[in-house]
This record gives structure tokens, sequence and C-alpha cells, in this order.
């Protein structure tokens, strides 16, 4: 169960991650001056996705085999479940929990990466099974 996870598949991928939450970060900061913080973060987190995507194909995962096609419908499904737990933590810590504790000042810029760094796993597991799983009987 814990073996995909302790792999240097993982690793590559958690370092194209990275990449990708940085990209979203600084676009978040970027469309924040001009739309807000809860369209920013939506925004964002597609520009990200869609650098994680270039990413995990090059660099990450073996050739699935299956047209570009495939692999951006199961890429954005897996995402939408991403997207949704970025935005519900985001705004969950960053308009709620920390102010209530105290946190006003930098509560949107400690919410936001931690936002980002949740799906880590759930992605994982859905882009190595869904988006990038190879055709029965390829490698």
């Amino acid at each position: 169960m814990l073996r995909p996870f302790l792999s240097t598949e993982f690793v590559r991928f958690l370092v194209a991650g990275g990449v990708a939450a940085l990209v979203n970060m600084a676009a978040r900061w970027v469309l924040d001056l001009w739309l807000g913080y809860s369209l920013s973060i939506v925004l964002a987190y597609i520009v990200g996705m869609v650098t994680a995507y270039l990413l995990n194909r090059w660099l990450v995962f073996q050739p699935s085999g299956r047209t570009v096609r495939w692999e951006v419908f199961w890429f954005t499904v897996v995402n939408l479940l991403g997207v949704a737990q970025v935005w519900g933590i985001s705004i969950g810590l960053g308009d709620y929990a920390l102010p209530a504790v105290g946190i006003e000042r930098w509560a949107h810029d400690i919410a936001h990466p931690i936002g980002v760094m949740v799906p880590a796993f759930t992605s994982f597991v859905g882009h190595k099974y869904l988006s990038f799983r190879t055709r029965r009987g390829d490698a």
C-alpha cells in the first residue's frame, strides 16, 4: 500500500508538484491584485495544473501509450478533486480558522500553500492509475 509513495517516481512527482505549486502561488499573488482571493485561487490552480501536466508527462510518469486527449481528460478529472481540496482548505483556513485564532494579516498567505500541499497524495494515486496509466499489456 505504501510502496508507490516510497518510489523515485513519487519523489519526482513531488518535485514536479513543488514547481507547479510555486507557479500556482505566484499566479495567485498576481491575479489577486485584480480579481480577489477566491477567484484567484481557482484561476491560479489552472495555471499550476497546466504546468503540472507538462512536467508529469515529461519527467515523472512513463509514456502511457494513450492519446494526449485521454491523459488530459483524466488529468482534469483528478485535478477537479484537487482544486476542491485546495479551495476548501484555503478558504476555510484563510477566511475562518486562522482569523478565529488571531492570525489575520498573513492568513491567506499561510492558508493557500497549505491548501496547495494537501492533494499531493490523492493526486499522485489518481495520475498514476488514471491519467498516465499504461494500456493493458503494455509495460
